[in-house]
């Protein structure tokens, strides 16, 4: 999906928030960085804010599960993105179930002013329920994309031979499996 604006309408510009959710090790963060790499290589103006309380990796960058990292600015409040924003183009932020509500006015406030915001958070808590802001944010993007969470698991297959009951062959399956959440249920799809 290519969404970066049409330039010649610059006067006419008017931006749009995009939500990426999905669980953990669901490839958001990944995809985030992708987004914003694409709006980098157009061109495009692009600030990147995480919450400070995020420090799982890295304190000023946002890193993905496969170690694929980009800069970003640590804010404490919300309100510090609209503060702190200058003549962007395009505004990521990572893991936005751990920002307040407020995040919320902020995506609405920049989208106005013609700013292409990309948000990706957790959008359930590990019971299933709403996580923080996200399902506002939810409400109100232009465009969702709900990542899936792929989980791999292996199985050792042991051969037994019948008289002395000692393994003879060794076999390994190792397989990826498609983890699908319906309405609080998971499901595998092989």
């Amino acid at each position: 999906m290519f969404l970066e604006p049409r330039l010649q309408n610059i006067q006419h510009k008017k931006g749009w928030i995009e939500v990426i959710c999905g669980s953990m090790f669901s490839g958001k963060t990944e995809e985030l960085i992708r987004r914003l790499n694409r709006a980098r290589i157009a061109n495009l103006n692009v600030e990147i804010y995480k919450s400070a309380i995020d420090t799982r990796y890295h304190e000023t960058e946002i890193v993905s599960h496969n170690l694929n990292k980009v800069s970003s600015t640590p804010v404490s409040s919300s309100m510090n993105i609209l503060l702190m924003t200058r003549d962007a183009d395009v505004i990521g932020i990572d893991e936005a179930q751990f920002f307040d509500e407020e995040i919320i006015y902020v995506c609405e406030t920049l989208a106005q002013k013609g700013v292409r915001i990309i948000v990706a958070g957790l959008d359930m808590d590990y019971l299933g329920k709403p996580f923080g802001p996200m399902p506002a944010l939810l409400s109100i993007a232009e465009f969702v994309t709900r990542s899936m969470q792929y989980v791999w698991y292996a199985v050792i297959l042991l051969r037994i031979h019948s008289e002395n009951r000692q393994p003879v062959r060794l076999y390994f399956l190792a397989k990826k499996i498609h983890m699908k959440q319906d309405a609080g249920d998971v499901s595998m799809r092989v």
